[in-house]
Formats: structure tokens, C-alpha cells, sequence
């Protein structure tokens, strides 16, 4: 009895042992498991790790992607227009002198146009026949004014009157071109277009750049006293076909044509070298009659047009139309919308001279629209525009706005012809004389 209860009670001990065993087990495997599991507030803050690299990521290529859509959305920047460049380079002086183009004296440079050319900084000039000598002469002259020129940053226009006919500023030596009335007979235009490059090759063996013509006047006078054969015949539909010709013809060579003498000459009674002429018509007669050949230059694009010193009383009764607002900025600027250079008659002439003081015409010229204020014989003249105009543009009676716009226009035609002062190649003289003989052959035949 006694042995067999302790046998159960060992028995019991020995179950207790196990369970108490197996429960130790079973502990240490949860307090094990739960060391693994990491806790709600790691997991949380692991998770926050993640979304916030997430993030980080999420916003660098938002950025990279932002970058690049203002890199594709950025317009490429585009080249500042040259005119505009150098006219920002200039200071008003300069600018201003660009708008004179004056004349010189002699045949060779003397101190005084040295002066000018320093001081008044013109942007071109003028030569007539008293200024030509023999052809080495007259390009030794051109060169030397050029020379003079290079301390002013614009290379300078040179310019001349040469027409052909009576009109001609050549040396002895360079065969004669006959007159437009005569050439304008053929009403060949190939004819005339030949004319223009014969001009041009003729004027480029001295150096010129310039050349005032052709003449567009439509001769209906019989009296006019300062254009008969200058003009291309009495019909403008003929003067508008022979003398755009010529202007190509001009312009093919390099040569700058300028249109004259807008809005027409044709049918004045008075040389306006002396006087001022007159002309009683109606806009809607000029326009059926002596505007048509400018139109048809303007229509092409035509480089330059010289203004007359006329008085049309119908269209302005004040002005003259080369200090017209009516002429040049009405009609020439706003009807034929003409963009290009404007450029007036000598201000010296009689038609000037004997009716408005030479100050007061400089403003008002530029005022109504032109460019360039064409002054010869004097260097005083031209002192007394260049002062003039700065005291006009620091007094307020002239914007300096106003002055840039003549300065652009200008600085657009001396590029667009790619002038220098740089000595030029002059031409084969022997060559040029042989094609003018051949080509005035063509014209007697005709």
C-alpha cells in the first residue's frame, strides 16, 4: 500500500515535471516569436521610412521632369537685329549726323571738310562737277574723304548726280551716256536696265556708292525749264517701265539708286535752283499723272526718294513738299506706305533759301518724315543743321525717337549694300568705254 501510493505519487510528479516542461517550451517558442515581429511602432516608423524615400524620389523626378518641360518650353533666343545693335551703339551725335549729307569744296580734302566729317560726323556726301578732276583724281578724292571718315564707327555714303545727258559728273576720259529722253525713245526697257549698270559701273570707277537717279518725273510741261530730256517721256506708264529698269540696272551693280524728284517736276514753270515753283493740282490729278511712276518704285521696293522743293497749294499751302507732313508723311509714309529712305533736295537751293530760314526748314523736313537733309556748298550749312537738330531733340521740338527711326533706315541701307571705306576695286575703264560705244550703237538704232 505504502509502495504503491508512492509510486503514484511519483508518477504524478513525473506528469507534473512534463507539463511544466512542455509549458516552458511553449513559452520560450512565443516569447522567441514575439522578439521577431517587430513592433506596431517600428513597422510604422519603417513604413514612414519607405514612403518618405518614396517621396524623395517621387519629388526629384517630379523636379527633373519640371526642368525639362521649362527646358522644351523655353522659346531658343533669337539673334538681336543687327541694324538695331549698332544703332544702340550710337550716341546721338552720330545719329544725327548720319541724317546730313553734304557737300564739299575743290578737288581735293581740305581742313575744313576734314572737320566736318570729324565733328558733325556726316553720314554722306556730295559731289558735283566742280569737285571732279581727272578720274585718278576724282577716286584719289573719294578715297581721302572715305580715310577721313574711318574715326566716325558708319561707313559714309558718297554720292552723285549722274543722269547720263547733260546731267553728268565724269571726267573726260569715260565715254558719255546720251540723255533719258533719248533712251527713253527706244521704250526698250532692257535698254534702260543697261543704262542703269553702264551708270553704275561708270560712277564706281572713283569710288561712289550713290547715285541720285533715276529721274521719275514725267515731262508734261513743254516749258519746264529744268527737266525736258532728264525725264524718260511725257507718258507715265513709259517713264514707270524705263526707269525702274534703270534702277535695277543700278542696283544690280551695287549702286544705291534714288528716285527724284516726288511727288513730281514734271510740270513746274520755275527751276526751283532759283525759285520756289508752284503746281495747282489736285491729289487725284498727281495721282493720275505724276505719282505713278513713285508708286511703281515703291512697289519695288526702291532704296531711296529724293523730295522736291515744290509748292502744291491743294495739298499743302504752307510747305513746300519737301517739309511737307501732308506730302511725305500723309502720302509718301502713309498712302504708298513707303518705309524706306526719304531724302531732300540741297536745302541750299534758291526755293529754300529765299523762303525759310535754313534752321527752321531742318526741323520741319524732319518733322513731316525725312531721312537725310541733303545741304551743299557750305560747310556752315551743314554745322548749323547737325546744331540745329541737337537743340531741336535736348528742347524737346524733335523725340529722339523720331531721330532713330531716320538713324535705322539709314543704317538698314548702308548695310543692306555692305558700304566700307575700305579702297574698292575701280573697274576696267578700256572695258566700261567699249560696252557704253556698243550700247549707245543699239540706242541710234532704235
Amino acid at each position: 500500500m505504502y509502495i504503491h501510493s508512492r509510486k503514484l505519487k511519483n508518477k504524478h510528479i513525473n506528469t507534473l515535471q512534463m507539463l511544466f516542461l512542455l509549458l516552458g517550451i511553449v513559452l520560450l517558442l512565443s516569447a522567441c516569436g514575439q522578439s521577431q515581429k517587430p513592433s506596431s511602432s517600428e513597422q510604422n516608423n519603417n513604413n514612414a521610412g519607405t514612403e518618405t524615400n518614396a517621396n524623395s524620389n517621387a519629388g526629384a523626378n517630379d523636379q527633373d521632369n519640371d526642368q525639362d518641360d521649362q527646358q522644351n518650353t523655353v522659346p531658343p533666343q533669337e539673334e538681336k537685329d543687327p541694324v538695331q545693335k549698332q544703332l544702340d551703339q550710337l550716341s546721338l551725335d552720330e545719329k544725327i549726323g548720319q541724317m546730313i549729307l553734304a557737300g564739299v569744296q575743290g578737288t581735293t580734302l581740305d581742313a575744313q571738310a576734314k572737320q566736318m566729317i570729324t565733328d558733325q560726323k556726316v553720314g554722306g556726301i556730295i559731289f558735283y562737277a566742280n569737285n571732279v578732276s581727272t578720274l585718278q583724281g576724282t577716286a584719289k578724292f573719294v578715297q581721302s574723304i572715305k580715310d577721313a571718315n574711318r574715326s566716325n564707327p558708319v561707313p559714309i555714303f558718297m554720292s552723285v548726280d549722274q543722269e547720263g545727258g547733260k546731267v553728268s559728273r565724269m571726267p573726260e576720259t569715260v565715254e558719255t551716256i546720251p540723255s533719258n529722253g533719248k533712251v527713253g525713245k527706244t521704250k526698250d526697257a532692257e535698254l534702260a536696265e543697261t543704262m542703269g549698270k553702264l551708270l553704275a559701273r561708270q560712277i564706281q570707277l572713283v569710288g561712289f556708292n550713290v547715285d541720285f537717279a533715276p529721274v521719275l518725273d514725267v515731262n508734261s510741261n513743254p516749258n519746264n525749264p529744268v527737266i525736258g530730256d532728264r525725264s524718260f517721256g511725257s507718258s507715265a506708264s513709259l517713264v514707270s517701265r524705263m526707269g525702274i529698269a534703270e534702277m535695277k540696272g543700278l542696283r544690280s551693280e551695287g549702286i544705291i539708286p534714288v528716285v527724284k524728284h516726288f511727288p513730281g517736276h514734271g510740270d513746274t514753270s520755275a527751276d526751283s535752283h532759283l525759285d520756289l515753283p508752284v503746281v495747282n493740282k489736285t491729289e487725284k490729278q498727281l495721282a493720275q499723272l505724276e505719282w505713278i511712276p513713285f508708286e511703281a518704285a515703291v512697289k519695288e521696293q526702291v532704296e531711296a526718294v529724293m523730295v522736291a522743293h515744290i509748292l502744291f497749294p491743294k495739298l499743302d499751302p504752307d510747305h513746300p513738299a519737301s517739309l511737307s507732313d501732308v506730302i511725305i508723311g500723309q502720302h509718301l509714309r502713309g498712302k504708298f506706305k513707303y518705309d524706306g529712305v526719304v531724302i531732300t533736295d540741297d536745302l541750299s537751293m534758291g526755293a529754300i533759301a529765299k523762303n525759310y530760314k535754313l534752321n527752321d526748314a531742318a526741323v520741319a523736313t524732319v518733322q513731316a518724315g525725312s531721312d537725310i537733309l541733303l545741304v551743299a556748298h557750305s560747310y556752315e550749312s551743314a554745322k548749323t543743321i547737325f546744331d540745329t537738330l541737337m537743340s531741336a531733340v535736348k528742347s524737346g521740338k524733335i523725340s529722339e525717337s523720331r531721330i532713330n527711326e531716320s538713324a535705322y533706315r539709314i543704317l538698314a541701307l548702308k548695310q543692306k549694300y555692305n558700304l566700307s571705306d575700305e579702297e574698292q576695286q575701280s573697274g576696267d575703264l578700256k572695258q566700261l568705254n567699249a560696252d557704253i560705244v556698243d550700247w549707245r550703237k543699239q540706242v541710234d538704232a532704235r
